[in-house]
């Protein structure tokens, strides 16, 4: 008499380890979509706060400030209604942001003389990856 009560069959083992395989995938594309996501968030709630603070919030023109202004609120409202995008999505999304504040802010840093000021208050892009 063998007890195998609890014990898992080779047909059992054999499906569970073809199904971990399978949701490993799964999670994997899941991660790369949530830290897109979380990349695209921060990006932009960092320019946000920064472009609304001293010293940067005197500092820059009115109508740069507007058009970034506008670029964060469309990625908010975006993000908003966007919860299940695809991590592509995300970071075509990011590089829009990207196409209206580098510009913008490589300016301000230029008129300022704050070219190595990263950091806190500093760009948020500075050394972000995307």
């Amino acid at each position: 008499i063998k007890n195998d009560k609890g014990r898992l069959s080779e047909a059992e083992i054999k499906r569970m380890v073809e199904e971990a395989e399978k949701y490993k995938e799964d999670d994997e594309k899941l991660r790369e979509r949530v830290s897109a996501k979380n990349g695209l968030e921060t990006f932009t709630y960092s320019l946000k706060n920064s472009i609304n603070q001293e010293p940067l919030s005197s500092k820059i023109d009115h109508s740069d400030k507007q058009n970034l202004e506008d670029a964060i609120k469309k990625t908010i409202d975006w993000l908003d209604h966007n919860h299940d995008s695809s991590k592509e999505e995300y970071e075509a999304k990011q590089k829009e942001l990207e196409a209206v504040s580098t510009p913008i802010m490589t300016k301000l840093y230029q008129q300022t003389g704050a070219g190595g000021a990263g950091g806190a208050g500093g760009f948020p892009g500075a050394g972000f990856p995307g």
